[in-house]
């Protein structure tokens, strides 16, 4: 069971999912330690590790907020229902994400655009589940600026969504109850099966793509390992529109969901809807060899930064989709020198 539903039934079993929860009492870290930062859960979603259907809807939620990541979705969505959309729990708890039919009335819309609200639609489901757990991470974060709640803002909002967030308010963190140190203990442990972590700076790997730039080149590659390049910077006809025309970057097929990362440090300066270009996102560099540079990444299915945002090269900023003009899933990475579009290849040594 899930998302509030504990408040008023505390102590009773929880639902799909939900039963293996005890055991993993031996990870108990959940009511302190460790930074915040540390504690978003808000990385990238690894790749293959989501059911292909349901990566569209995981980003998507997952990009909501950046306390509740994409890989927090889908360790939610195991601890509840082992990824069955048709899970009922014996306490009334529904779906992928285990709303009970209450909750659900709040938080519910048609997203998947069917025709009908439900709990047993995935994507109706994991797109509430988004919007509830953000709400959630708002309210227990209120709760830490008063001072009448401490502890990292992620185990909160876990234990809001299994508990209530009365509960949390009245126990000033995490409750006492078993199950819902377990529910947060047992979401926290399965984060890491979901989230692509990048190294840190000197990390290494990834053809670049782990927060460092290889020797030689100006730029990190925004994809990890070393992808295959589908169409070059030049003159092309454009496969949607069917206009010879510059093709202004270099695409990468890749499957949908792989994380796209920050080819160089720098600042956000646009990350948002463009018809073209579908989910986009723009990082200025500032100033190099006196000219001014930037990256824009293009088509995502996910964005994972916000306009003002400072990178660090090898930072997820979103994930490969087939958004905008675009006939399948795949990166368009551009560089622009002066504002005007170069040929991105001898950048990052392609």
């Amino acid at each position: 069971m899930s998302e509030g539903n504990k408040g008023a039934l505390a102590g009773l079993a929880l639902g799909a999912g939900a039963m293996v929860f005890a055991p993993v009492l031996l990870f108990l870290a959940v009511s302190g330690g460790g930074t915040e930062a540390g504690a978003t859960g808000g990385g990238a979603l690894k790749t293959g590790t989501v059911p292909p259907e349901y990566v569209p809807w995981v980003l998507r939620a997952g990009a909501m907020c950046p306390e509740i990541g994409p890989a927090v979705i889908a360790a939610q969505i195991e601890a509840e229902s082992n990824w069955n959309p048709n899970a009922e729990s014996p306490v009334g708890a529904q779906g992928l994400s285990q709303f009970m039919p209450g909750t659900w009335t709040s938080w519910g819309r048609d997203d998947d655009g069917n025709g009908r609200v439900s709990p047993f639609d995935p994507g109706d489901a994991i797109m509430a589940q988004g919007r509830y757990d953000c709400s959630l991470a708002k309210q227990v974060k209120r709760y830490k600026d008063r001072g009448i709640a401490a502890g990292p803002t992620l185990d909160l909002a876990l234990a809001a969504y299994n508990a209530g967030p009365g509960a949390v308010e009245q126990y000033g963190g995490i409750p006492p109850y078993t199950e819902t140190r377990g529910y947060v203990t047992r979401i926290k442990s399965l984060i890491a099966k979901y989230e692509e972590v990048a190294a840190g700076p000197g990390g290494g790997g990834g053809g670049g793509a782990g927060g460092t730039i290889p020797a030689g080149r100006k730029m990190a590659m925004p994809l990890a390992g070393n992808p295959p390049m589908t169409s070059p910077y030049g003159m092309r006809v454009h496969p949607v529109t069917g206009v010879n025309k510059l093709h202004t970057g270099i695409d990468f097929g890749v499957p949908s969901g792989t994380p796209v990362r920050a080819a160089l440090d720098g600042t956000v300066t646009f990350a948002g809807w463009s018809t073209g270009y579908g989910n986009r996102v723009v990082i200025s560099h500032g100033t190099m060899d006196g000219k001014t540079i930037s990256t824009t990444y293009n088509h995502m299915s996910a964005i994972n930064v916000a306009k003002g945002q400072k990178v660090t090269v090898g930072a997820p900023v979103g994930a490969v989709g087939s958004t905008g003009y675009s006939t399948g899933a795949h990166l368009h990475f551009e560089v622009q020198q002066n504002g005007q579009y170069v040929n991105p290849a001898p950048w990052i040594g392609k």
